[in-house]
């Protein structure tokens, strides 16, 4: 039984505070206790000063040499105190925090632990915490939770109310059969959500998470199968004949396209005059020229006297497939009306949009989610894109699908599914178990190879002095970082910080602006478009712009804190650039001493190809390489990795397929309760919908 309360049936969550949790979608206790952390923080035994090094966090236990001093930097007031032990002295600094002048007296033995940096040629510990003797005991050796936070909500609150929700929850009834659990050495699901939280060391975080990874992909593969049961071989009422016009469109465009667009494109055209429904993916690395075969697959079936809808992840992105599509109609005399359909469009909008879907005065429908709620009303549906597949879930797919199916099973319209992440085959095959695979593996001819480079911390005044070259010679840049706000836990460089660092560092006159996914989504657009208009010439941003928008003139990306994202991810990012007819750059800041961490990244700088790169990936992470490592998060997953636990993805697909030959409707004794936790499973994903 899922504890569907709120999360102010718990102690100290008010409604401010249930505000802050909102943020980071936590309504209910239920959600809390699935709000994973995103890192653990061990507290190693104490390290003799002497031993200290920069850029780590560690534990110093000493003597206080003197009762801290306050100094006043402009509006901040930084407290600072020495303390030593038999092998050196080392400074404490903390800002604004002017107490604990009361709490610390010279003389006192007491452990400090938090972040070493080197200031001023001396090494010094900024913010630590601070422990008797005793309370560090009582902690040592064990691993902390760090959850994602959001300004007003920290890592102690949020993990009080965890623990709190731990202690007052009910056992829920195990719903894997017995044996299903011992032949594959599954944690019981209590005891897995216990010490996902709070584990005692590594080896109970591993047996935890594995459980909680299994569980993650039974439910998706489950669903996915579902779907391909419902749609394999449908027969259907739209059969789409090759048009003359799509031919001639193809002879006039400016370039020709490349032999894996072809090919791709007759599988294509060939699905949509079989008589039966199209279930195809079109896997192409960024760059490939997937949108050119969705918009004449769109063109092909708007000239049948049918209407196509593309939806995509984001408004801008949507926007832009609007604005393309409408300008090339335009630019070769095509009579096809394109309306576009969001979530931020006026009520008057939507509603003239509505009209003219469900009056086929419009022949190809763009837009984002919004094209599958329940008052946008289609006239013969007969094909249905959607972009970049992770982000959309199996609910969403099957929503999209239906909408041209209302009235009649054989009028379900053809769905093509386009993804710019480059999955290995063998693990595409299973994750889109419902779907043809086409692959688009080259690239257009007029494309100049991205130019990468992994430097260090010490090439940065290097990269801002290059950027404002490329940006005084009219072009634009974008710079990655891991966070929006800093964390006590992590050290990674944050955007808004890094914002403020950069309109200091980059010469005046140049327009700096940040982006992440905490801001509003009007907010996102406005700041996506001035980018792309040019207004904005450098956007710091988090990983939201990684299915971005096209901006063609912007030719340098820069990613701070490389180390921190799968590869896989650094390629995705890498391919928001290099998309215009200049030479662009991507300049990946390795901020780690640790062994592996440059391997990893020089496999960026031999090879643009996304292919090779997700294989490689795959090869060298091993199980229990998962911190700050997740790539495949957008995929219905809150703690599985399709490249760390690819391994694990593969085990559950055989017994998924195992389970439905023995049982397809999972009637049987042993298979009713995890029946019943799948039907809430494909409710929350159409909860997602917000329709």
């Amino acid at each position: 039984m899922m504890n569907q309360q709120p999360i102010t049936s718990l102690k100290g969550i008010g409604e401010k505070t249930a505000k802050l949790f909102a943020k980071l979608g936590v309504e209910t206790v239920e959600e809390l206790l699935h709000d994973y952390p995103r890192a653990y923080d061990a507290y190693e035994e104490p390290v003799p000063i002497g031993n200290l090094r920069e850029k780590g966090m560690f534990a110093v236990s000493g003597q206080l040499m003197k009762t801290p001093s306050v100094r006043r930097f402009q509006n901040i007031q930084v407290i600072i105190t020495d303390v030593r032990d038999m092998t050196g002295t080392l400074q404490l600094t903390w800002y604004n925090m002017p107490y604990l002048r009361n709490v610390l007296q010279m003389g006192q033995i007491l452990v400090f632990r938090g972040r070493v940096v080197k200031k001023s040629g001396r090494l010094t510990m900024e913010h630590p915490e601070v422990f008797t003797p005793e309370q560090y005991r009582s902690v040592m050796h064990s691993m902390q939770p760090v959850y994602g936070q959001t300004k007003g909500l920290g890592n102690k609150a949020i993990t009080r109310a965890v623990q709190q929700a731990l202690e007052q929850r009910q056992m829920e009834r195990e719903y894997l059969p017995e044996e299903l659990r011992s032949r594959y050495e599954l944690a019981e699901y209590n005891y897995a959500i216990e010490h996902i939280h709070f584990p005692a060391d590594k080896k109970e975080l591993l047996f935890a998470r594995k459980r909680l990874v299994f569980d993650e992909f039974l439910f998706f593969l489950l669903s996915v199968r579902r779907l391909k049961e419902k749609r394999q071989d449908l027969k259907s009422k739209y059969v789409i004949p090759r048009s003359p016009e799509v031919d001639n469109l193809l002879a006039s465009l400016p370039y020709e396209l490349t032999g894996a667009q072809k090919k791709v494109l007759e599988e294509v055209r060939k699905d949509l005059e079989s008589g039966l429904v199209m279930n195809r993916l079109v896997q192409g690395d960024v760059g490939s020229g997937k949108t050119i075969v969705a918009v004449l697959a769109l063109l092909e079936t708007a000239m049948n006297g049918c209407q196509g809808a593309m939806m995509a992840p984001t408004e801008v992105l949507a926007k832009q497939h609007y604005e393309s599509i409408t300008s090339l109609f335009s630019t070769y005399g095509i009579d096809k009306q394109v309306v576009l359909v969001t979530g931020s469009m006026t009520a008057k909008e939507k509603r003239l949009a509505y009209g003219k879907i469900a009056s086929h005065e419009a022949d190809i429908i763009v837009g984002t989610h919004a094209l599958i709620q329940d008052k946008v009303h289609y006239d013969r549906l007969a094909l249905v894109i959607t972009d970049e597949q992770h982000r959309f879930g199996v609910g969403q797919r099957e929503a999209l699908g239906n909408k041209g199916s209302e009235t009649d099973p054989e009028l379900t319209p053809h769905v093509l599914v386009m993804s710019a992440t480059p999955i290995p085959r063998t693990l595409a095959i299973i994750l889109y178990g419902d779907l043809d695979i086409s692959i688009i593996d080259e690239m257009p001819a007029e494309r100049l190879p991205i130019k990468n480079c992994v430097v260090d911390t010490g090439y940065r005044d290097k990269a801002y002095q290059f950027i404002a070259r490329e940006i005084a010679a009219g072009r634009q840049a974008y710079v990655i970082c891991p966070m929006v706000e800093e964390s006590e836990m992590i050290e990674a460089e944050n955007v808004l910080d890094y914002t403020r660092l950069l309109r200091e560092k980059l010469p005046a006159g140049i327009t700096v602006e940040y982006l992440h996914g905490k801001m509003k989504g009007k907010e996102k657009n406005q700041i996506m478009e001035r980018f792309a208009s040019g207004e904005i010439q450098v956007l710091v941003s988090t990983t939201v712009v990684e299915v971005g928008v096209n901006v063609p003139n912007a030719t340098v990306m820069m990613i701070e804190n490389a180390e921190r994202f799968g590869l896989a991810q650094l390629h995705q990012l890498r391919g928001r650039v290099g998309r215009g007819a200049h030479q662009s750059y991507c300049i990946m800041v390795n901020c780690s001493d640790q062994d592996g961490t440059q391997e990893r990244l020089d496999i960026l700088n031999r090879s643009n190809d996304g292919f090779y790169i997700a294989s490689e990936d795959l090869k060298l992470r091993g199980p229990g390489d998962f911190f700050g490592l997740r790539q495949s998060g957008d995929m219905e997953f809150k703690i599985a990795d399709i490249f760390t636990d690819a391994n694990l993805l593969k085990t559950v697909s055989e017994e998924v397929n195992r389970i439905l030959e023995r049982d397809p409707n999972l009637e049987q004794e042993d298979y009713r309760a995890l029946r019943d936790r799948l039907d809430v499973y494909l409710s929350k994903s159409y909860d997602k919908l917000n329709l």
